[in-house]
């Protein structure tokens, strides 16, 4: 992390994740006909580097990465680590696709409220610091 204002820093991450999120279920609708396509998610950010207090995280955010038995039993393993398969699919096609579109736009729709909110907070946050510089 850098010397920036760590609200801005965390909003900064957090829209940057949304527009990742994005990103994934576009692809997954795009795929939402493909065989065996298995709908994907993202990880959501971690924040606790925002509550370090001398260099020691007070919150950890627990890392379980697939071992070779867990993908030996039909997990499939994440590519980058941050895109993995959707846990919470509503149903499976019979030709293995895992996408639901109803399922994707409900996704779309909190991603855009969530990057409304976030672009809310940093709007009113560049108010503030303008305010206190006498802008």
């Amino acid at each position: 992390m850098t010397d920036a204002i760590p609200l801005i820093d965390g909003l900064t991450r957090a829209m940057k994740n949304l527009a990742e999120r994005q990103r994934v279920v576009a692809q997954n609708i795009a795929n939402s006909e493909t065989p065996a396509f298995r709908a994907q998610e993202v990880e959501a950010p971690d924040f606790s580097a925002l509550l370090v207090d001398q260099g020691k995280p007070h919150v950890a955010r627990p890392r379980v990465r697939a071992t070779g038995g867990m993908v030996a039993l039909g997990l499939a393993p994440s590519s980058d680590g941050h895109i993995f398969a959707d846990p919470q699919v509503s149903e499976t096609k019979p030709d293995g696709n895992t996408v639901t579109l109803e399922d994707q736009l409900l996704k779309m729709g909190d991603i855009q409220s969530r990057f409304q909110t976030m672009t809310d907070l940093y709007r009113k946050q560049i108010g503030l610091i303008q305010a206190a510089i006498g802008r």
